[in-house]
């Protein structure tokens, strides 16, 4: 199964209504920047990150696509991931310019690629190629309803109308003033009532004082897990915060290596793993990493980068996965789209990683790569 061709590609999705916003971020748009890889026998592989399209810094990526890590797969067998997985990550010129950020998106977009490939070469899904359904349900958590961009009213009615669609968790943003977001907290709580899960993400906003001001409080709203409380690459202060509260503190999202969590399992610093395969080099390492958590008998939560097309197959097969981020996005856009029913993610059925591009959602939102 050698390889033709590598080529790039950028979507630019809308998201839900025409803006939201955490506690650093507003967008409009969600990024789906990524590889094509064609084998010489015609077979089509798809994978790529999840950006907030910005297409200036997407065609960075894509670039590097084209010009750094392309020129390296073609008349490879797309078969060997592993040894392509090293011969893209471990390439000393490469390392040299980056062993995270531009290079690592890239790497991840080709990693999803180069599994999907071999997975719809199988003729399975790729849950069976990482080694088989070791649970009967996925569990999904909303997030999509509860953006710090909702007003307060609009929220708890978001919260009320997800429980009531079958979700049994649901993720409210915070980090605006700890004020405010308990508040919103508490009012959610009162909502949903006791039975559903009921998690916070600060998205790195906030100081470890407005940590411990908010946690104080927040304990008596039984919060699942706090998200992000301070700054991603704190690992001391997230320490400090995990000894000092009974929320446990979860974080994965912006860390692009397997060495960067394991800085935190060893400061005890983590409750909650979240990888994410479009962060970081792809499955490949997010697979190291749901190994190492399950030795440390720490429970994965994969983050939704992928908006769980490539994460639904990973929560099924690997054993330390115990829930998955709901975000509908950019599901329409795929021809194996992450569903959710009853609460539970459907197990896919097509063979691949469900990252191949319906034809309309190429026409509609495809970008220029350069």
């Amino acid at each position: 199964m050698k390889i033709k061709s590598v080529q790039p590609f950028i979507l630019h999705v809308p998201v839900t209504g025409s803006q939201i916003a955490d506690s650093t971020h507003s967008i409009t748009h969600w990024g789906v920047v990524g590889a094509q890889i064609e084998t010489e026998d015609g077979l089509k592989g798809y994978g790529f990150t999840g950006t907030h399209a910005h297409l200036p810094g997407d065609q960075l990526i894509t670039r590097c696509i084209e010009t750094c890590h392309a020129p390296l797969l073609v008349g490879e067998d797309a078969n060997d991931v592993h040894r392509l997985w090293l011969k893209l990550a471990r390439n000393p010129a490469l390392q040299w310019i980056g062993r995270a950020g531009i290079t690592t998106l890239s790497l991840a977009a080709i990693d999803i690629a180069l599994w999907d490939l071999k997975a719809k070469a199988a003729g399975v899904p790729l849950w069976k190629l990482l080694g088989g359904q070791v649970r009967q349900k996925v569990r999904a958590y909303n997030t999509d309803i509860g953006w710090l961009s909702i007003a307060d009213d609009k929220l708890v009615e978001g919260a009320r109308r997800a429980v009531e669609d079958g979700f049994t968790g649901i993720k409210i943003k915070v980090g605006s003033t700890v004020d405010r977001d308990l508040r919103r907290l508490e009012a959610v709580r009162q909502a949903i009532g006791p039975e559903v899960t009921l998690a916070v993400d600060g998205n790195g906003k906030w100081s470890l004082a407005d940590c411990l001001r908010f946690c104080r409080s927040a304990e008596a709203s039984d919060v699942f897990w706090f998200e992000e409380p301070l700054w991603y690459d704190d690992v001391k202060g997230h320490a400090q915060l995990a000894r000092a509260t009974q929320i446990p503190v979860a974080l994965g999202e912006q860390l692009y290596t397997a060495d960067a969590f394991s800085e935190f399992f060893a400061q005890q610093a983590i409750h909650w793993v979240q990888p994410d395969v479009t962060r970081m080099g792809g499955i490949t390492e997010v697979l190291q990493v749901c190994e190492a958590a399950h030795a440390f008998r720490l429970p994965v939560a994969p983050h939704a980068g992928d908006m769980s097309q490539v994460h639904v197959h990973l929560s099924y097969a690997h054993p330390a996965c115990e829930v998955l981020e709901y975000i509908p996005w950019i599901k329409a856009c795929f021809t194996d789209p992450a569903e959710v029913v009853d609460g539970h993610f459907v197990l896919p059925q097509e063979p691949g990683a469900g990252t191949t591009p319906t034809s309309d959602a190429w026409q509609k939102y495809r970008q220029a790569t350069a």
